[in-house]
C-alpha cells in the first residue's frame, strides 16, 4: 500500500504553556513495496509520525492518505486502518501474555472474527515468516524462549493480522548481537518475500538502515531535514553530525582514511564494500 502525507502538523497541548510542535509541514510519498528508513535524534518527531500512520493519534492539520483513503477524515473506520497498518513498538515482547506461542499469535486474528481454520493457518504462516518452526515453538510458553525469539513471536502476532504496511520501531532494541542479527535477517527476508509489503523501519542504528532500506528520511525538530538513498544521505555526514546523528562506522573509517591522504571511495556503506575497496586499493598500489 502507498502512503501520501501532505502538510502534516502535530502540536501537543496547543495554546497552553506546555505547547510543543512535534511535526511541522511533513510532505512525504511512500510507494507500495518500499522499504523506508526513518531516523532522527530523540524528540525529532519519529514516534508521533508513526502513531499517526496507525491512527493512534490525529494530526493537528494535514492529511494522510493510505491507498486512496484519507485516514485523518472523520468517520474513517479505525479498525480497518489498523488492520492494514501494523505497528510493532519497541520491546513488543512485553505485550506477550498467553500461555503458548500459538495462542498469543492467534489473539489478533481471532478478534477479526475469522474461522478457527483461518486463524490456525495465519498462525502457522506468521511463525514461518519470522523463521520459527510452529512444530517446535508453537506449544511452548513465549516466556521460555530467548529474547530474540520472543521478539520474533511478537512480530508474528502483528503479521498474522496480514497488514499491508508494517512499521517497526527500533526492532533490535535491547537484544544481544545474536538476537539482533536474527531480527534483522528476518526483516530482510520479509522484504524480499513480498514485494507489495511496505516496510517502515525506525532506528537509531546507522549500520542497520544502511544495510536494509531503500530510502532514508531524516527528521529534525519535527521536519524533514533530508531524504534519499542511504548512500546519498550518509554523504552528508557533516550535517548529520550537526543534528546529533552519525554515519555507519564503515563510512566513518573511509572518511578518516581519506583525511590521511588515502584515495578510497568515501561512499562505502558496508563491511563488504569496504573490503572490496581496500583490496582494489592494494592491487592498484602493487601495480
Amino acid at each position: 500500500m502507498s502512503i501520501l502525507i501532505e502538510n502534516l502538523n502535530h502540536i501537543y497541548s496547543p495554546n497552553t504553556p506546555f505547547e510543543v510542535t512535534a511535526l511541522r509541514d511533513i510532505n512525504l510519498h511512500i510507494k507500495t513495496g518500499e522499504f523506508l528508513g526513518l531516523i532522527g535524534h530523540t524528540g525529532s518527531g519519529k514516534s508521533t509520525l508513526i502513531q499517526e500512520l496507525n491512527a493512534l493519534i490525529k494530526p493537528t492539520s494535514g492529511t494522510i492518505v493510505i491507498e486512496g483513503t484519507n485516514i485523518t477524515q472523520k468517520g474513517v473506520k479505525l479498525r480497518d486502518v489498523r488492520r492494514n497498518v501494523g505497528l510493532v513498538f519497541q520491546y513488543p515482547e512485553y505485550q506477550l501474555f498467553e500461555e503458548t506461542v500459538r495462542k498469543d499469535i492467534a489473539y489478533g486474528p481471532k478478534n477479526l472474527g475469522l474461522s478457527e481454520t483461518e486463524v490456525a493457518a495465519r498462525v502457522e504462516e506468521a511463525l514461518r515468516l519470522v523463521g520459527l518452526d510452529p512444530e517446535i515453538v508453537g506449544e511452548r510458553s513465549p516466556f521460555d524462549l530467548s529474547g530474540g525469539q520472543r521478539r520474533r513471536v511478537a512480530i508474528a502476532g502483528v503479521l498474522a493480522m496480514k497488514p499491508r504496511i508494517l512499521i517497526l520501531d527500533e526492532p533490535t532494541a535491547g537484544l544481544d548481537p545474536h538476537g539482533r542479527d536474527e531480527i534483522l535477517g528476518q526483516i530482510k527476508a520479509l522484504h524480499e518475500a513480498d514485494e507489495t509489503l511496505t516496510l517502515i523501519l525506525v532506528s537509531h542504528s546507522m549500520e542497520d538502515v544502511a544495510k536494509l532500506v531503500d530510502r532514508l528520511v531524516v527528521l529534525y525538530q519535527g521536519g524533514i531535514e533530508m531524504q534519499g538513498t542511504p548512500r546519498e544521505v550518509f554523504q552528508q555526514s557533516k550535517r548529520l553530525r550537526e543534528i546529533g546523528l552519525g554515519v555507519p562506522q564503515v563510512t566513518e573509517l573511509m572518511e578518516r582514511l581519506r583525511e590521511r591522504g588515502i584515495e578510497i571511495d568515501e561512499t562505502v556503506l558496508t563491511v563488504t564494500e569496504a573490503k572490496e575497496a581496500l583490496l582494489r586499493m592494494m592491487k592498484e598500489a602493487k601495480s
